[in-house]
């Protein structure tokens, strides 16, 4: 596959007009100095919220958080990988582009890797094939009948069958020219205990595991007897196969998720095809494996809101509560689709079909509500203790909540289900906002925390001369709180006046943010006074949270730390005059 040069990418960057790119898919209108707003192309609404900057061609939604430049919009919109994105803006704006002469070893590494996936390429049509030609895979066939499952819907997904003797994909890939160093690497084979190469999967309905482009990384395969263990055996980690990176069927619910504005989240495969097979073309399943972080991430690129559709089981709820931890950061809008116990997606597509299954999903239920109810139906509320128990571990939830109809009607039901007044329960809730060390007091600090920081980042982009100085007086370490903001405050160090130079590949999130400040500093009204309020409350936060771990420790000199955030607060309060001062008059 052809590489192109650094060199042309760039020339293809400075080409592009993102005005004009980006109005061929949503109405634009300047709405500032150095920005234009428009509809979002990527979710549903009715107020503008999508921004572009065109000087540095980059956009972001504040509705949904998508974020990109000219390569990720042409992605996102047309469904398509970075180097066919590269090609078609190339066509479009008459760059052309030139093939680059790899490293040697850089070649190699990437030849054997395009080999290896190519293999798992052939050994998925082989599995197809043997799933619907062979008589051996019938009770396979049977058992995927018996779950509702058409053909249409198995080889959209291509669903295939291992043969149960020992080596025939490890004899078919040999006659094919493949070696067994690249069988074991790809995953398909394994040492026997002679020490020859065996078929790892035998005998088991194979489920073909796909990266965002659609291509075969490895395989879920399900045992077809109940004697085979375990039931589920998935590809292990290796030179092309990562778990916890994908999601199941990501490939084939982008499309579907970013119309309908949120992405189905399923554990089982067939939890899945069942679900497209119903319509919801936006569902997308775990792999077997804990929600990771990277998953997480590639929901929110995905849609804003997500439906969990877990099993109601511990384990389920479980992934449930991580997904709420990792998604909370992303301010991902998590919702839980109501499952009966002991009841999966598939189930009840059959019971139900596939009006009763989208039923269940328009009535999804906030995460939150979700806390609430789970936190009642585990407590003991027949007695006081029990009724103290539950109260303790709602207060929380309730402090995190902002006033809305949702928290009132939480409240409501934690005072009927606690035999106690809507008052009381008001007071008990309020009692907690002002504890010092409450989760409500940890969570809104935080959330100040976080604005202040990235606000701070974005007025360092807007102003960049100011910027430069007030990054160098910084300690990332010190000043920012996350970890992301810590690597985005490095990074701009270097690359303030071209914030989306030298951003690793591999980091999403800054890339993401990177494009968020953009955007940001172009829409903002600045001047070099707030961004000395915003560097002055960064210092601040940093001596408040010295304070706290030297108390906390019991060492420290407390005293010193003190004077020093006295001075900080003097200063802050004369950069604040200062700041209004010399907002314009009107």
């Amino acid at each position: 596959m052809a590489r192109y040069t650094s060199d042309s990418k760039e020339r293809v960057r400075e080409a592009v007009d993102m005005v004009d790119l980006v109005a061929a898919r949503t109405e634009l209108r300047r709405s500032g100095p150095g920005s234009y707003q428009g509809l979002c192309p990527f979710h549903d609404e009715r107020t503008p919220s999508f921004s572009i900057n065109p000087a540095e061609k980059v956009y972001y939604c504040f509705g949904c958080q998508a974020s990109g430049d000219a390569f990720t919009f042409v992605q996102e919109t047309e469904g398509v990988d970075f180097k066919r994105a590269l090609e078609l803006l190339a066509d479009r704006y008459r760059v052309a582009l030139e093939v680059e002469d790899e490293d040697p070893r850089q070649a190699r590494a990437r030849e054997r890797r395009e080999r290896l996936v190519g293999l798992l390429e052939r050994a998925a049509g082989f599995y197809e094939r043997y799933l619907w030609d062979s008589a051996e895979a019938g009770p396979a066939r049977e058992y995927l009948a018996g779950r509702g499952l058409g053909e249409e819907v198995l080889r959209q997904f291509r669903i295939g069958f291992s043969p149960g003797a020992w080596d025939r994909l490890v004899g078919a890939s040999r006659r094919q020219g493949f070696g067994e160093g690249e069988l074991l690497e790809a995953g398909l084979a394994q040492r026997s205990r002679r020490g020859g190469l065996i078929d790892r999967f035998r005998a088991r309905i194979m489920f073909p595991l796909a990266d965002g482009r659609g291509r075969v990384l490895g395989f879920g395969a399900r045992a077809t007897a109940p004697e085979q263990r375990p039931k589920y055996l998935n590809s292990a980690d290796g030179a092309v196969y990562h778990k916890g990176r994908h999601l199941y069927a990501a490939h084939l619910a982008r499309a579907a998720a970013s119309r309908a504005g949120e992405v189905i989240v399923c554990e089982g495969y067939t939890d899945v095809l069942a679900l497209h097979q119903a319509g919801l073309a936006n569902a997308v399943g775990l792999m077997g494996t804990a929600l990771t972080s990277e998953q997480v991430a590639e929901l929110g690129r995905m849609a804003s809101r997500v439906e969990l559709a877990l099993d109601a089981d511990s384990a389920g709820q479980q992934a449930m509560l991580r997904a709420e931890e990792m998604a909370r950061e992303r301010k991902l809008d998590l919702r839980v689709v109501p499952l009966p116990e002991g009841s999966d997606p598939a189930d009840l597509v059959q019971r139900e079909g596939a009006e009763g299954m989208g039923a269940r999903v328009q009535s999804s239920v906030p995460f939150v509500r979700f806390q609430v109810e789970r936190a009642l139906e585990r407590g003991e509320l027949d007695s006081a203790e029990g009724r103290d128990r539950a109260l303790a571990e709602l207060r929380p939830i309730l402090v995190s909540l902002r006033p809305s109809v949702t928290r009132d009607e939480l409240v409501r039901l934690v005072a009927d289900r606690l035999s106690l007044s809507e008052s009381l329960i008001e007071s008990l809730v309020r009692g907690a906002l002002v504890e010092p060390g409450g989760r409500g007091a940890v969570l809104r600090a935080a959330d100040r925390r976080a604005q202040t920081e990235r606000l701070f980042l974005g007025l360092c982009l807007a102003l960049p001369e100011v910027g430069e100085r007030r990054l160098a007086e910084i300690e990332p370490e010190e000043h920012f709180t996350s970890p992301l903001l810590r690597r985005a405050a490095l990074h701009l160090r270097e690359h303030l006046r071209s914030p989306r130079w030298g951003v690793p590949a591999e980091d999403s999130e800054l890339e993401a943010l990177m494009a968020e400040l953009s955007v940001r500093a172009s829409a903002e009204a600045v001047t070099p006074e707030r961004l000395e309020v915003e560097a002055t409350q960064l210092e601040l936060a940093r001596v408040d949270r010295a304070i706290s771990a030297a108390q906390a420790a019991g060492e420290g000199d407390i005293a010193a730390l003190a004077t020093r955030r006295a001075k900080v607060k003097v200063d802050l309060d004369r950069a604040m005059d200062r700041a209004m001062e010399a907002l314009p008059e009107g």
